[in-house]
């Protein structure tokens, strides 16, 4: 493998709401994370170097030979969880252009839902949460979206629901 394969990056489909670009003056209205090209519409993933140095900081000592299927399986995951908040923002909130604000990854916190699954249904603990914020077509605040990430398969063996679960909140900060 050459060390490029390493650091190449892929472009999402999911695009970058109004607080990280300006579409108008293709400018930055907010400070878009170091990690995101600043000129980019859509979020881009981490490379496998990122993804990898990433896992490590969380704790994670992953075979390195592992890392390219991970990464395939982690941008599928969140392309498939995208599709689910477009369905959701377009059913619910009349947004058939919903863009992704800005996204937080909160891997050592249980969702209300996980709390009350793992501790009450005693089932196994998310090994990840994103919070997604989606812009509002309306201009108020962005809408929250809690998504749980879990390991292995369900009974239905479908990729959306056995890797991950979502919630929608509203959010005022």
């Amino acid at each position: 493998r050459r060390s490029s394969d390493l650091t190449q990056r892929v472009i999402s489909s999911i695009p970058r709401g109004d607080e990280s670009i300006d579409e108008a003056t293709n400018s930055s209205s907010a400070p878009v994370p170091a990690h995101q090209p600043a000129n980019s519409h859509n979020w881009q993933y981490p490379s496998e170097q990122q993804f990898y140095n990433a896992m490590l900081k969380k704790g994670y000592r992953p075979p390195v030979e592992s890392i390219p299927s991970v990464l395939q399986i982690h941008n599928a995951v969140n392309e498939r969880s995208w599709l689910q908040v477009c369905k959701w923002e377009k059913e619910l909130h009349n947004n058939t252009e919903p863009k992704l604000v800005k996204f937080v990854g909160r891997p050592k916190d249980l969702s209300p839902k996980a709390w009350l699954n793992s501790r009450v249904f005693m089932t196994q603990e998310p090994f990840d949460r994103h919070d997604w914020y989606v812009e509002d077509v309306n201009g108020g605040e962005p809408r929250r979206y809690v998504i749980d990430f879990y390991e292995g398969n369900e009974k239905t063996g479908d990729l959306t629901t056995s890797s991950s679960s979502l919630s929608s909140s509203s959010s005022s900060g």
